[in-house]
């Protein structure tokens, strides 16, 4: 279990390497915002700046996700359950958890409830 605390932390790493970026990218798109007129409804170019700070803010959300995907991983390492599947208790899979060090589902069960089951 300690590769996978290994590889839990590098994910964390890389995933707050990513947030902190994303938190700089934003903060320059709105301080350069507040230098200009620019008004998002009448502007031209407020739409660019509304739908950058927009995607900026779902790519900081997806990274937030992950990062609370990781800490669920890290206690399932602690209770003993990492690698099982939390809906049908089968294996989620070596080649899956390579993948995705931070998957609940075997691909059985992520298929079926990507499908809304």
């Amino acid at each position: 279990m300690d590769d996978v605390r290994r590889r839990l932390a590098t994910e964390r790493e890389v995933a707050r390497e990513r947030l902190a970026s994303l938190t700089g990218d934003h903060e320059s798109i709105v301080a350069a915002s507040l230098d200009t007129n620019a008004d998002d409804e009448h502007d031209p170019e407020g739409a660019t700046i509304a739908f950058e700070r927009s995607q900026i803010g779902a790519l900081v959300r997806q990274v937030q996700h992950h990062l609370a995907e990781i800490d669920a991983a890290e206690a399932r390492v602690g209770a003993g359950t990492y690698g099982t599947c939390e809906r049908c208790g089968a294996p989620v899979g070596t080649a899956r958890l390579d993948a995705l060090p931070a998957a609940r589902w075997c691909i059985s069960c992520a298929s079926r409830r990507d499908c809304g089951a």
